[in-house]
């Protein structure tokens, strides 16, 4: 992952959001399903290698090559610019993310 400044922020707010379940639920069981559920969360949108799948579909199967990593890396920066090429992506992450936090704030509230 090249941008650890943001994996330490989601980190720090993760550990902000579980303590506050912890002090409004008081339950132990309802800390680590926030916990693993943050932690599933993150990882599925920091740690990919973005500029590997960013390629077209058609050269996935090979490795990236030198030309493609140094073009990938002036075509889009840090952020959610990455995002602008597949809107597809930014639709289904949504609906993901949507659906599991609904779940989750079920679960917690409920």
């Amino acid at each position: 992952m090249a941008n650890d400044a943001a994996l330490r922020a989601c980190l720090l707010w993760l550990a902000v959001i579980i303590l506050a379940v912890g002090v409004f639920t008081h339950s132990f069981k309802k800390m680590m399903v926030t916990y693993v559920l943050g932690l599933v969360g993150i990882s599925c949108l920091l740690l990919p290698d973005w500029d590997y799948f960013n390629r077209d579909i058609s050269r996935w199967p090979y490795p990236v090559t030198v030309e493609e990593r140094t073009e990938a890396a002036f075509t889009h920066g840090s952020g959610f610019s990455r995002f602008t090429k597949s809107p597809l992506r930014v639709i289904t992450y949504s609906l993901i993310y949507g659906y599991a936090i609904y779940k989750w704030w079920e679960y917690v509230c409920g």
